[in-house]
């Protein structure tokens, strides 16, 4: 199959372009500062916040290969801290990389899954695209606008062969910590105390999660099936059950549980 990764530098993307290379796929994946390069991955410099780059590296793989079976929207990044002290800037910035990155790639890569009939868009949302994180108020919003934006593609695109699918991943160990924007305003750590001791638990929690290869076992999985689930948490059995409460839960009693596990 002919894939297609937004974002392999690092992380989730960079093992999952090992693991499916692995696999036999034709692997193409878009960086902005790649260091250290897969053999048998093709590269394509890509910035998901341009345009004119985003047009130019699908139309590289489809005037190479003529279509795209699989596309793994991944590329994105994090800002964290208390929303009245994020800029109107930080805002725009995260929802521009990780929901509007996404409906660049896809304004292209539609239009050509669809003439072919037939292939999977796979976007990585998370559990915070499931509910609202405290001190992530901007991840979160942008996954929610992946979630929603996925579920009306799919509805859309089901006459058409394409199977959209969400991964809505947990903790996980990669350079996704150490690479978040975080406020750093005296007054925000002033003016809500809990900040840096939330933020001191959600970084402890992410630096002891789960290892990306095993996203990337569970990406291959899903590309090798014909009819995949519309979404996968992949998480630990605690926040897979946390996803869970919330649907059970009465939303005051849930907004509770969420207070003291981030020691608000």
């Amino acid at each position: 199959m002919v894939i297609l990764i937004t974002g392999i530098s690092s992380g989730f993307g960079k093992a999952m372009a090992e693991a499916l290379s692995a696999e036999g796929h034709k692997v193409y994946g878009t960086h902005r500062n790649a260091r250290e390069f897969i053999p048998g991955v093709t590269y394509i410099k890509a910035d998901a916040s341009d345009d004119a780059q985003v047009e130019a590296a699908v139309r590289r793989v489809t005037d190479t290969e003529g279509r795209i079976d699989v596309f793994i929207n991944n590329a994105g990044m994090g800002i964290g801290g208390p929303l009245e002290f994020s800029t109107l800037e930080d805002a725009r910035r995260q929802m521009d990389v990780n929901w509007m990155g996404m409906v660049r790639f896809l304004h292209w890569v539609v239009p050509q899954m669809r003439l072919q009939g037939g292939g999977k868009i796979i976007c990585i949302s998370s559990i915070g695209g499931l509910m609202g994180l405290p001190y992530q108020g901007l991840y979160s919003a942008s996954k929610f606008a992946i979630e929603g934006y996925c579920e009306a593609l799919r509805l859309e695109l089901q006459g058409f062969g394409v199977k959209v699918v969400v991964i809505e991943p947990g903790d996980f160990s990669t350079n996704f910590t150490a690479t978040r924007k975080c406020v750093s305003d005296p007054q925000a750590l002033e003016a809500y105390p809990s900040y840096s001791r939330s933020m001191q638990s959600i970084e402890k929690d992410e630096k002891g999660g789960l290892k990306p290869e095993v996203l990337a076992r569970k990406i291959c999985s899903i590309v090798r099936k014909d009819n995949p689930a519309y979404s996968y948490i992949i998480a630990s059995p605690l926040q897979k059950l946390s996803v869970l409460a919330k649907t059970l839960l009465p939303k005051k009693l849930f907004a509770r549980v969420l207070s003291l596990y981030y020691k608000l």
